[in-house]
């Protein structure tokens, strides 16, 4: 009854954060009948280089639109870092897709619980005057969930403020390699007493046990989700000290052994 009560909450939380990371938030104006909606979507993001990689694409409706081309030239203003903030559809060419990058402000080593904060915004021009604009934005990044902080619009534009934080999966999976981190290093340390205590010697089984416990940590740790920048909360909450912990182990074991040994 316990296990299927465990996986029977394990697929409740899959369940909740799918249905909350597949929403898309709407502004601006959806009744103007000559007007371009913007469809875009939040892809990946880079906490190395605090860029959020956006994909857009526009769909012009009305006068705008020429069967699947565009009737008129339309500039695609942005808060990218790219293309000085601009992207160009010519007319009567089919349009595609545009990835762009957007600045993403926020510490990289809080590392599992870092955040970042973004102005995803556009602006549509055709002949120098504004045009009518609806922007939906949408979340597909499996590893960060985006949080719609404030949204705006007016003539011819239309952002979002976003929050975007690890997404819940990531969250629980560094809790547990955090706490599987701490459980190994006492179940060292526990080793280390009980053979100190006893003088047991040199007990070439613990050791080995003791030296694999400590290089398959750093490989544990690495295989965290994200890669973690070395100097995280995750490394100064649980992988440094557990380092620590074994190595001081092994040392004083050996130690010890050594001593018994050759008082034996």
């Amino acid at each position: 009854m316990l296990l299927v009560a465990v996986v029977a909450g394990g697929l409740g939380l899959y369940l909740s954060e799918r249905d909350s990371r597949e929403a898309t938030w709407t502004v601006g104006d959806t009744r103007s009948p000559n007007r371009v909606d913007l469809i875009a979507d939040v892809q990946k993001l880079d906490p190395g280089s605090r860029t959020l990689n956006v994909s857009v694409f526009p769909e012009a409706q009305g006068d705008l639109a020429s069967g699947a081309t565009l009737s008129k030239e339309l500039t695609l203003q942005t808060t990218s870092l790219e293309r000085n903030g601009e992207v160009i559809y010519p007319a009567h060419q089919r349009v595609s897709f545009s990835r762009l990058r957007m600045p993403a402000e926020g510490i990289v080593t809080d590392y599992p619980f870092d955040r970042y904060s973004s102005t995803i915004g556009f602006s549509v021009l055709s002949a120098g005057k504004p045009v009518p604009v609806s922007l939906s934005l949408r979340d597909t990044d499996p590893f960060f969930h985006v949080k719609v902080q404030k949204r705006e619009a007016g003539p011819g534009y239309a952002s979002f403020e976003v929050l975007v934080t690890r997404s819940r999966g990531s969250l629980i999976l560094c809790w547990l390699m955090m706490i599987i981190m701490w459980a190994l290093a006492l179940a060292v340390l526990a080793a280390t007493w009980i053979l100190v205590g006893q003088r047991r010697g040199l007990v070439w089984p613990a050791m080995a046990w003791m030296a694999a416990t400590l290089f398959a940590l750093v490989s544990f740790r690495n295989a965290a989700p994200g890669s973690p920048p070395i100097g995280s909360v995750f490394d100064y909450g649980a992988f440094l000290w557990a380092e620590l912990i074994v190595a001081a182990s092994l040392v004083i074991v050996t130690a010890a052994g050594v001593t018994t040994e050759k008082n034996a």
